[in-house]
């Protein structure tokens, strides 16, 4: 019986020195940190013939061709309103008035005037040709004509007043100053409008103020602007002619032309690129901290409906082009200062060599000289392998480890089971 018990103890403490061992391994398995499997890895690939294009990339906005606000020259009450937001108008169209009772008298008594101041210049010159006689014919005479001068100079003035009243008597009427939506009506018929008061802008290019009829811009004025709003009576914004505004960092503008090519990508439809043209380049800096940058406008060559100002956009402008050019992909050249460097296999070996380089497109280089087509030059880079966490599991038996504190080794009580993942996996779970 004696020998019988001390087998079971010696069987039992096996288990327990197995068991503890085994414990022992699991933690180090679990704290010991994974081996790096970031090794140096090497392909070669052929000199190929490709395009290589040079691109830069910027952030923009959408903006309108063309904005102009029509406000009223002449101070008036607001009598009529004829068109209203979303409707399409032309250079010229009548847009709204304001009171015209006060400027039609005005423009009738300077006519009045006018015609007063004809007659009067009329019998200056009648009296002027009359000889006179007698021993003051001389004086008569100078008298006479010193009477036409100044009947003259009335009538002149007379006829600036006519022509002064009727302007004031036009700007009544208020006339689009450009085509485009009406994006903003700023009165109400009944209220005050006060001569020139709110305001003005217009598009970025050229824009004709000429009314039908001889009348449009004498009673709205404009003034550069980027976006659809203004402070006019009535805002204009051609909907339909829209650019994109960006900039263009100091480092890269020089490499900016218009008529380059570009791709402009909406925020709001980053799945339907518009292909665009670089229209202008500002000459003068914008210097925002310590940030120099130069403003651009682009062309939208063929817009989708639906666009707006204001929206956002990434630019993309391909500032070089190279066709049917020697070509490697970017990560095969090295350059250090102005030398470029390649490696390339030759009869098993891997050699290195200069070559002259063109265009550095955003993945393949162009090279100009040191290779030929088909030689095959090698890349090499770092393959850092992921790591994944050993993944432990620990169950605790009655009486015996059972678990205990969280992904550690078990405590007190009745049975625990946990799963870790990654370095902090492995033994044991909560009890």
């Amino acid at each position: 019986m004696t020998r019988v018990r001390a087998s079971k103890a010696w069987v039992i403490n096996g288990a327990l020195v197995v068991l503890l061992a085994g414990a022992g391994f699991g933690i180090y398995q679990a704290f010991s940190p994974e081996p790096n499997t970031a090794q140096a890895q090497t392909r070669s690939t052929p000199v190929r013939r490709a395009t290589v294009t040079e691109t830069i990339s910027a952030a923009g906005t959408l903006a309108s061709s063309y904005t102009g606000a029509a406000n009223f020259a002449t101070a008036g009450k607001v009598t009529s309103i004829d068109v209203k937001v979303g409707d399409v108008v032309s250079a010229g169209q009548k847009l709204a008035t304001v009171d015209s009772t006060q400027a039609a008298k005005q423009l009738q008594v300077a006519k009045a005037n006018l015609a007063v101041a004809q007659d009067n210049l009329d019998t200056a010159e009648d009296a002027e040709a009359t000889p006179a006689t007698g021993q003051n014919g001389q004086n008569s005479t100078q008298s006479a004509a010193n009477s036409v001068t100044s009947a003259q100079a009335k009538l002149d003035q007379a006829q600036l007043d006519v022509q002064t009243a009727q302007e004031a008597l036009d700007n009544t009427t208020l006339y689009a100053p450009g085509a485009g939506t009406v994006t903003a009506v700023n009165g109400t018929v009944g209220q005050q409008s006060s001569s020139g008061s709110a305001g003005s802008s217009q598009s970025s290019s050229s824009s004709s103020g000429s009314g039908q009829g001889g009348q449009g811009s004498s009673n709205s004025t404009a003034s550069s602007s980027s976006s659809s709003s203004s402070s006019g009576f009535i805002t204009i914004t051609n909907l339909t002619g829209l650019v994109v505004n960006t900039s263009v960092a100091e480092i890269d503008v020089s490499k900016v032309k218009t008529g380059q090519k570009a791709t402009v990508t909406l925020n709001a439809l980053p799945d339907k690129p518009i292909q665009a043209t670089v229209s202008s380049v500002n000459l003068t800096p914008t210097t925002s901290g310590s940030v120099v940058s130069y403003g651009a406008q682009l062309a939208l060559t063929a817009p989708p409906d639906g666009l707006r100002p204001g929206q956002s956009a990434s630019v993309v402008i391909t500032v070089a082009s190279a066709d049917n050019a020697l070509s490697v992909p970017a990560a095969a050249v090295t350059t250090a200062g102005n030398t470029n460097v390649v490696t390339v296999q030759e009869n098993g070996q891997n050699v290195t060599r200069q070559v002259q380089v063109g265009i550095r497109g955003e993945s393949t280089v162009q090279i100009t000289s040191g290779l030929t087509e088909g030689e095959s030059v090698v890349l090499t880079g770092a393959s850092a392998a992921t790591g994944t966490g050993r993944t432990g599991t620990g169950t605790g038996g009655t009486g015996g480890f059972p678990g205990g504190g969280t992904g550690g080794f078990p405590g007190g009580g009745q049975r625990g089971t946990g799963t870790g993942t990654g370095a902090g996996g492995g033994f044991g779970g909560r009890g």
